[in-house]
């Protein structure tokens, strides 16, 4: 049976549930164990009236959920539930919940708002004030940003959504009615990767004519390419060093260029691409990997002595390789201190650096329109479906970077993985 402890203060408080429902754990560093007991009614999870609890039809493991299978991310204990990036049916109504209904089926921010404060008001829902009470946070950050599912007691403790059932709260604020004739696969990603993808072209200013460069071709990276490409940028460069990342972004996303940094260094590739353009240098460097992916000896040896607790070699390549006055975007996670941060050449350049957790529902009312029309289609990144009990195969196949594995979706109650059709390119 699942337990916990913390409780979470939103205005008076948000306790968490106590559940005997099956769901993926985390116990030790790369290892994840399935925990069950006999069923236990859905009604359990309901603590307060503003929640719902949600049956899960699908739900997803993120780039940033293996920050956490490496313990890399502090705050992490045995026995929490991970996933963010989930959706389904919903079971259980609280009094107070004005906008949903028993049996409708939506879609969850991962970033938990609570729909009154002045950042949730000025669309900053990922730095809701009241859904997050972790001191450490606070301590390290001057502030809290909001509550996240599943992601460690530095965003709440809120248990995540890889399991049967998941409690909601504050569900006016953080679920989304999926339209009728819309397939869960093509939906999912509104949950957390699309509205993180266009999060990163919105930080970048990503217009016509720029030319991109995103450091990462995972699924973020990829779909911020996507993104990137829809908002007619003239040039997308991705960088990665897995050969069938690249291979699989340049199928989906024709007219993306591509830089294996195993066959050639970043900076030096992306100013040969870019030696004919009228400022030698992109416009725009997007950031899409994260902070646990030294690249070079030094910060390799720094983070493991925990003499930082960030790589800063990413970064550093975006400076030196991004166009004086240009802009430079992170939506990769970053959880601390950085060594070696190249500050003379950001200021002398007079160039431009935004970052953030994506306030998912910000972007909803753009987003969920562009999806249903096929102008963006998200599912591009998935190539693996399984049963959720095979959910710590998932994590192998995806930190492992094994049999093409670039997304993984995991179905409660399936019975076997499901094979996945090609997927079409988004563009033509």
């Amino acid at each position: 049976m699942l337990s916990c402890s913390t409780c979470h203060v939103v205005a008076a408080a948000l306790c968490c549930g106590t559940t005997g429902l099956p769901a993926y754990v985390r116990h030790q560093p790369c290892s994840l164990q399935q925990h069950s007991s006999r069923a236990a009614p859905s009604s359990l999870l309901l603590c307060l009236q503003t929640d719902v609890v949600l049956r899960v039809t699908n739900t997803a493991i993120c780039g940033s959920d293996l920050h956490l299978y490496l313990r890399s991310m502090p705050g992490m204990k045995s026995g929490d539930v991970l996933g963010h990036e989930f959706m389904g049916i919903i079971e259980e109504v609280g009094d107070q919940v004005k906008n949903f209904r028993r049996g409708e089926r939506v879609l969850v921010a991962f970033d938990i708002a609570c729909g009154g404060c002045w950042f949730c008001h000025h669309g900053y829902h990922s730095s809701c004030d009241r859904t997050n009470p972790s001191k450490v946070m606070e301590a390290m950050y001057g502030q809290t940003t909001s509550g996240v599912y599943g992601y460690s007691h530095l965003t709440g403790g809120y248990q995540g959504g890889q399991a049967d059932f998941v409690r909601v709260p504050l569900a006016d604020a953080n679920c989304l009615k999926v339209p009728e004739g819309m397939a869960d696969l093509d939906v999912l990603f509104l949950t957390d990767i699309l509205p993180t993808a266009w999060h990163a072209t919105e930080m970048g200013e990503v217009h016509e004519g720029d030319v991109v460069a995103i450091w990462g071709a995972g699924p973020v990276g990829i779909l911020a390419a996507h993104c990137a490409q829809y908002r007619k940028a003239r040039r997308v460069i991705l960088i990665d060093e897995v050969e069938y990342r690249l291979k699989h972004a340049q199928k989906m996303l024709p007219g993306v260029e591509v830089i294996n940094f195993k066959e050639k260094a970043t900076t030096t590739a992306l100013r040969e691409l870019c030696s004919n353009e009228p400022y030698r240098a992109p416009d725009v460097c997007i950031e899409a990997a994260g902070f646990h992916y030294a690249k070079s000896w030094l910060h390799s040896i720094e983070t493991t002595l925990q003499l930082e607790t960030d790589s800063g070699d990413m970064l550093n390549e975006m400076i030196v390789s991004c166009r004086k006055g240009g802009r430079i975007s992170i939506v990769g996670v970053y959880a601390g201190y950085v060594n070696h941060f190249n500050i003379g050449a950001f200021m002398e350049k007079q160039l431009t650096m935004r970052g953030g957790q994506t306030p998912v529902q910000r972007y909803w009312p753009t987003l969920l329109p562009l999806v249903q029309s096929g102008a963006l289609k998200p599912s591009i990144v998935i190539t693996h479906v399984l049963p959720l009990e095979q959910a710590a195969k998932g994590y192998e196949l995806f930190n492992d970077k094994k049999d093409g594995c670039i997304k993984v979706v995991l179905q409660p109650g399936a019975t076997e993985a499901v094979t996945m059709p090609p997927a079409a390119p988004a563009t033509s």
